[in-house]
């Protein structure tokens, strides 16, 4: 009877801890579908789709298309060097080198330094060179600090486990180092690869902090939201939170499906 009643009390906890992690996210996905007369509040003032066509339409103040542009644009950017730069890593790491601890160290540090700092840095550094901030430059080295570490790190874990004996045989039958990489390294390690790709993708597509200082004045779509938080008091901003959650959960999905058929 108590370990029942403990289970069942640790099974309460986890329910309570969903509800507190995603309740925000579905009250924003409700309250999106506001009538025309709705508000930011319960209750709701009827159901319609009225702010997702808005999302659209002119606004008075922000650029939704534009910014979601970019953050795509950037996102799938960084995605990429991550995916080349953290594989390429890792194929170099599988042999020491002179310099390969101090090299891992410095990766790995840009985690521990505050994001803010990061972004200030890259700011202060194009500007001494005299160059113009932007977010396809400045903001995207300044996400690279951020993404590439964890692309890194699973790249390391998989090449840890990763056989040897494989490329050995593979060389024994006469295949040239590019060909025992293409068809029997990448497809077996394939699937840790999409996940480096999906990482990469989703780091960059919500950072904030890292872009605030390096995104010169086009604006990315987290940095867009968090400056029409102070002037947008409709809906709308609801029903661009829904838009992306469910382009989010979609990519995710997609990713997923990815590894799934490589698997097979």
């Amino acid at each position: 009877m108590g370990a029942q009643l403990r289970r069942w009390a640790l099974l309460g906890f986890l329910g309570l801890f969903i509800l507190f992690l995603y309740g925000p996210t579905l009250t924003i996905l409700i309250l999106s579908f506001q009538g025309p007369d709705g508000g930011l509040t319960f209750p709701m003032n009827g159901v319609s789709l009225h702010w997702f066509a808005r999302l659209f339409q002119a606004q008075a103040v922000g650029d939704f298309g534009g910014s979601m542009l970019r953050s795509l644009t950037l996102a799938t950017l960084v995605m990429a060097a991550t995916v080349v730069v953290s594989l390429a890593a890792g194929m170099a790491f599988r042999r020491r080198f002179r310099g390969a601890n101090a090299l891992f160290t410095l990766t790995v540090t840009s985690l521990i330094i505050p994001s803010i700092l990061v972004s200030l840095g890259v700011g202060l550094l194009y500007n001494l060179a005299g160059w113009d901030t932007d977010w396809y430059s400045s903001a995207f080295g300044a996400q690279l600090t951020w993404t590439l570490p964890f692309g890194l790190l699973i790249m390391f874990a998989v090449f840890n486990r990763f056989n040897p004996a494989w490329e050995e045989a593979a060389r024994d039958q006469g295949a040239t180092p590019w060909q025992s990489f293409r068809h029997v390294v990448l497809p077996i390690i394939a699937p840790s690869v999409v996940g480096v790709a999906l990482f990469g993708f989703t780091l960059s597509y919500d950072e904030y902090a890292r872009t605030l200082l390096t995104a010169g004045s086009d604006n990315t779509l987290p940095l867009e939201i968090i400056g029409m938080t102070t002037s947008v008091t409709t809906p709308v901003l609801y029903a661009l939170g829904t838009l992306t959650t469910v382009f989010s959960a979609v990519v995710i999905a997609g990713a997923l499906c990815a590894m799934r058929l490589l698997k097979r």
